[in-house]
């Protein structure tokens, strides 16, 4: 899908030069990569303490050695 963005040069090649990408296409796939990334670990971290546990649930049983 082509798409036309203004990006500013400045901050594409900071990017580019920073990242060592060859492209802009490569710099904008890999910053909505990581854009998209922190956002899942956001929601995840946000899980934390919301979540009940089975106090009764031996965790230790599945690391032992069959």
């Amino acid at each position: 899908m082509a798409t036309n963005l203004a990006i500013d040069d400045k901050l594409l090649e900071e990017a580019k030069t920073i990242g060592g990408h060859k492209t802009k296409k490569a710099v904008v796939t890999e910053a909505l990569k990581e854009y998209i990334q922190i956002r899942k670990q956001r929601k995840i971290v946000s899980l934390f303490g919301t979540i009940d546990y089975d106090p009764g649930y031996d965790y230790k049983s599945q690391r032992k050695v069959q």
